[in-house]
């Protein structure tokens, strides 16, 4: 059972740092460079452990190529002076020198093919390294490019939508407005029609003949003569006269 947990807490640990490691891709190269950097650096320290292994071999075989030289002088030497007997034993030394020697000749060779090969191992390796990480940021920026532009279209197509979607309702307020002004010019003819304009006609005709009777009486009183009208009739003075008499 708490191995189960265990392997629940790990698969949501897992999922969490794949989610990070989903948005941000670019942290995740960087440490995948940093450990690129590290390696080598690893690398490098054992390649000098190596080639510090070659150059004592190296010193042993100048060693022992003195040694056999001097102990080539030495046999010859005593040979031409008829030592034998120091002569078989410089002999014998340098036998065992020439064997250790040519042992030691073979490791210094494997030991710089080795080395060789290390570092042609070493620059493959970080070459091809590199040029997965040139890829890669080249696959992300091609990647935020095509985020980006998947934006811009999702934006376009949303404000497509939304500019459709408020064209109806345009429409529709449209619609009310003119339902409404109909309504509003029907109101307001029912009102004119239902307006009572004979009193108002009525009133109108009596301020026109009083208007005409006032300006008949005035023409009379001045002796104008109105066109279009008969001639003012002569004021008799019949009041008067009586008064006299």
């Amino acid at each position: 059972m708490f191995n189960r947990l265990g392997n629940l807490i790990k698969g949501f640990f897992s999922l969490f740092i794949s989610g990070i490691e989903r948005r941000n891709p670019e942290a995740l190269l960087e440490l995948e460079q940093e450990n690129l950097r590290k390696q080598i650096a690893n690398f490098n320290q054992g390649l000098a452990t190596h080639a510090g292994l070659c150059e004592r071999i190296m010193g042993q075989v100048r060693k022992l190529e003195a040694e056999q030289k001097d102990l080539r002088a030495k046999t010859a030497a005593h040979l031409r002076a008829g030592n034998k007997s120091a002569a078989g034993q410089y002999a014998l030394r340098l036998q065992t020198i020439e064997s250790q020697l040519e042992e030691n000749r073979k490791q210094l060779e494997q030991a710089e093919g080795t080395y060789k090969n290390l570092i042609k191992a070493r620059d493959v390796a970080v070459q091809t390294a590199r040029a997965k990480i040139e890829s890669l940021k080249g696959a992300i920026n091609d990647m935020k490019m095509n985020q980006a532009m998947a934006e811009i279209h999702e934006m376009a197509s949303g404000m497509i939508t939304s500019i459709g979607g408020s064209g109806d309702t345009l429409n529709r307020l449209h619609e009310m407005v003119e339902e409404e002004r109909t309504k509003a010019a029907g109101r307001a003819r029912i009102a004119k029609d239902s307006i009572d304009m004979t009193g108002v006609n009525v009133q109108e005709t009596e301020m026109n003949a009083l208007a005409d009777q006032a300006l008949a009486d005035f023409a009379a009183r001045e002796g104008i003569s109105i066109e279009g009208s008969a001639p003012p009739a002569p004021t008799t003075r019949t009041m008067g006269a009586q008064s006299e008499s």
